[in-house]
């Protein structure tokens, strides 16, 4: 789904982000929204350039670990590659493997030339280019694991085999009927989110305060990559013209860098104050993507989805974050064995950032039955969905 706030119905619950705060509050009062930087969570940040050298479009990609699979992490609608901090982590604790989680165009710090284009031939075909420009013609094996619309990406990419050495699919929390019943409430949705934020800070502390994502650790690093700094005058004219352009090209995202992170920090140095409160106004965050603009496309990404699903010839595994979650013929499938499914506890839809722990566990346990990683000998990792 058009990431968590597709699922406006089935979003965490108001109990469970109290929860949330409480337990936050109980660890030094005032929870800390402060952003925290993508080098605590992978080693290397690179922008991959595919097309012509002076004029190709670049994409914005996050590694870890040097053996064992290639994960290619794919993000919902609206985030980054940063959704994937925490669960970067908790993987690479239980398994050996490399992680390569990727922003998708007009995602995070990606820039491309057709901006407006979000088909699912051309995202996916973004996905087959950067990896080969990283990997060439010999990848390592890999298994593609997409959440939301990263999920339906990269189902298309399997399905048309454009990355021959995938070796298996993780789809966590996309399924055709839920999502497509989903797209009906995405525009009352985006028109009642804030449409700017006066600080990093702020945005971090609304995306938990509204249930976007429930785990503090997770929101401090991933909303890094869903805003971006602008002047105020840019800001108004930004919502003026989407007020007054209803389709039509997207901007392009600025680059995902450490300027915010570090913005902030030298802020508070200088005066003791958050950011807001030393830029006089002068300065606002706001989304890095207008996913109003691409309403053409939302019906495009969903459709079919199930059937390719169960028709990929590969070891599968379908995460969800509720039974109900499942469409007609994914429950045929799974009944008859065509792939794993494993029913996550509640936990809304952002389900690799409010519970990376639990995620990790799963994908662990899919790797190691079909043999693709190794476990780390430090862990002894096991829960119900081995036995």
């Amino acid at each position: 789904m058009l990431e968590e706030s597709f699922d406006t119905e089935q979003s965490a619950k108001p109990e469970d982000v109290m929860e949330r705060k409480l337990e936050l509050m109980e660890f030094g009062g005032k929870p800390d929204y402060s952003p925290v930087s993508w080098r605590e969570y992978f080693d290397q940040m690179e922008d991959v350039r595919v097309g012509p050298p002076d004029d190709g479009d670049v994409y914005r990609i996050y590694k870890a670990g040097h053996d064992g699979p290639l994960l290619v992490l794919l993000h919902g609608g609206g985030h980054s590659a940063l959704s994937w901090a925490v669960f970067t982590t908790a993987i690479a604790s239980r398994v050996t493997c490399r992680v390569l989680a990727m922003d998708l165009r007009g995602h995070g710090g990606t820039l491309v030339r057709q901006s407006d284009d979000y088909s699912t031939h051309t995202m996916s075909s973004d996905v087959a280019n950067v990896i080969g420009a990283c990997y060439g013609q010999t990848p390592p094996p890999i298994v593609l694991i997409g959440h939301g619309v990263g999920g339906a990406i990269a189902v298309h990419t399997a399905s048309n085999m454009l990355l021959p050495s995938t070796v298996g699919l993780v789809a966590i929390d996309v399924v055709e009927g839920s999502a497509t019943e989903a797209l009906h409430n995405m525009q009352t949705f985006l028109k009642g989110r804030p449409k700017s934020f006066k600080s990093m800070d702020h945005a971090i502390e609304w995306s938990i305060g509204s249930g976007q994502i429930t785990n503090l650790e997770s929101a401090r690093v991933s909303m890094v990559g869903q805003i971006k700094r602008c002047g105020v005058e840019e800001a108004e004219a930004m919502e003026k013209a989407s007020l007054v352009e209803k389709a039509g090209p997207m901007e392009k995202s600025s680059p995902v860098t450490d300027e915010v992170v570090e913005h902030n920090e030298e802020s508070r140095d200088q005066s003791g104050e958050k950011e807001n409160v030393t830029s006089e106004g002068q300065v606002v965050y706001v989304w890095r993507i207008d996913l109003s603009k691409s309403e053409k496309y939302w019906d495009g990404w969903f459709r079919g989805t199930s059937n390719l699903f169960l028709a990929c010839n590969l070891p599968k595994l379908l995460l969800l974050a509720g039974i109900d979650r499942l469409d007609r013929n994914l429950t045929i499938g799974q009944m008859q064995g065509r792939f794993m499914m494993q029913v996550l506890p509640p936990c809304g839809h952002a389900v690799q950032e409010n519970r990376p722990e639990k995620v990790a566990d799963a994908v662990a346990a899919f790797l190691l039955r079909h043999k693709f990683a190794e476990a780390r000998r430090e862990t002894g990792s096991s829960n119900s969905f081995t036995q």
